[in-house]
């Protein structure tokens, strides 16, 4: 038998680390859009959620990737 995928098609394709650079996405409780944030941990099998600690000092659980998004790491550029 083989394995089954870990997220389904219709869940976010992005993928994030702990200690990963993100901000808000979209407005969170607390957290008003495009505030940074540093991912704390990841957890989940079939629904991966971030825990993230935003620079305006609000932690937020359970944050689903598409809420998310990745910000470019200094010193890189992309073509």
């Amino acid at each position: 038998m083989f394995p089954r995928p870990l997220a389904s098609a219709g869940m976010a394709s992005t993928t994030f680390r702990e200690k990963d650079r993100v901000e808000a996405a979209e407005e969170l409780s607390q957290v008003p859009e495009g505030t940074p944030g540093v991912v704390v941990s990841v957890t989940g099998l079939d629904w991966i959620r971030y825990r993230v600690q935003f620079d305006n000092g609000i932690e937020r659980n359970l944050v689903d990737a598409k809420r998310l998004r990745a910000v470019p790491k200094k010193g890189r550029h992309r073509r």
